[in-house]
């Protein structure tokens, strides 16, 4: 359901980064490459693995606006984290003893000491990250950076981190126009162990993070297929390279996800798009190759990098 798209997608910049940021920045010598803010996103990583917390959280869609109850456990190596809705229908996602060790291919493209060291500029070739300020939020002390993207095929993002502990406190996703499309912030926090029990809900979801090379098949399609065009700097989450209908991508910021399904009779041509906050999901009947398909686009990218996606879809050979 939405509401879970919309708190998974927080999940990525909440990752292990490297604890070699400020000075690998100006050994790769990376255009617009804050030293100061790398630096904060490393403490914001190292800062996911370090404290338990919760509090309550707001996310903002234009007038819509979910209030979400959120905890998160650091305990003998692993990690679980609790997200319940309070408004609307009420549902709840768990994800439990999530290894701290466990590196996911979105963690990998953020986890660019490496690269830096090596000259490369990693995920700092497809955003600028510039400390811009400070505020309060939920009562903390706080630092903004703003991430700011190198091409039109990916949305930008300003964030809070707590200036003591490095966690996020708050983010907003904007596009053309600098138009803020979704907002998540914390209304209030404590960093005491968190407590288990919550709201009463009537769905509750399991979050599952399965290895990339045992992804689940969805919709498995007659032959292979590829997505011949991708946005600079976004790479595959999972090894679904055969006859699955499903491909999922990442830049380490943004996700989204590329779904095929055949048809035996022919399709009619068009498109559709529905957007909400910075998700978009953008739907196109079309030929491959003769053959009437449907390509369904979802994730956070524009719609113009959504429909450009769909148009390099091809079969292999």
């Amino acid at each position: 359901m939405r509401f879970t798209i919309s708190l998974q997608r927080l999940w990525p910049i909440l990752l292990l980064l490297p604890w070699c940021f400020a000075s690998a920045a100006h050994a790769a010598n990376c255009e617009g490459a804050d030293p100061e803010a790398l630096a904060w996103l490393d403490k914001m990583g190292a800062g996911i693995h370090q404290h338990s917390y919760h509090g309550v959280v707001t996310l903002q869609r234009r007038e819509n606006m979910h209030v979400m109850q959120v905890s998160h456990l650091v305990n003998q190596g692993v990690s679980s984290e609790r997200m319940t809705q309070l408004t609307g229908q009420g549902a709840r996602v768990d994800r439990s003893a999530h290894p701290l060790e466990c590196v996911h291919p979105g963690h990998r493209l953020l986890q660019v000491g490496k690269d830096l060291q090596a000259g490369n500029c990693g995920i700092a070739s497809q955003y600028r990250f510039v400390v811009n300020g400070k505020e309060r939020v939920a009562g903390r002390a706080a630092v903004r950076l703003q991430i700011v993207p190198r091409d039109m095929y990916r949305y930008g993002y300003r964030i809070a981190l707590d200036r003591e502990t490095g966690l996020l406190l708050k983010a907003e996703t904007y596009g053309h126009g600098d138009k803020v499309l979704e907002k998540f912030q914390y209304a209030n926090l404590s960093y005491e162990d968190a407590p288990r029990g919550s709201a009463e809900v009537e769905t509750v979801h399991q979050a599952e993070h399965p290895h990339p090379d045992h992804s689940a098949i969805t919709a498995p399609v007659s032959k292979p297929w590829a997505v011949n065009w991708l946005p600079r700097g976004f790479a595959a989450t999972d090894a679904s390279a055969g006859v699955s209908g499903r491909r999922s991508y990442t830049d380490g910021l943004a996700v989204f996800s590329v779904f095929l399904e055949e048809f035996e009779h022919e399709i009619r041509p068009g498109e559709g798009v529905v957007r909400e906050g910075a998700t978009t999901a953008y739907t196109r009947g079309m030929s491959v190759e003769g053959e009437p398909v449907l390509i369904t686009v979802i994730g956070e990218v524009p719609v113009n990098t959504a429909r450009m996606v769909a148009d390099s879809i091809d079969w292999m050979p």
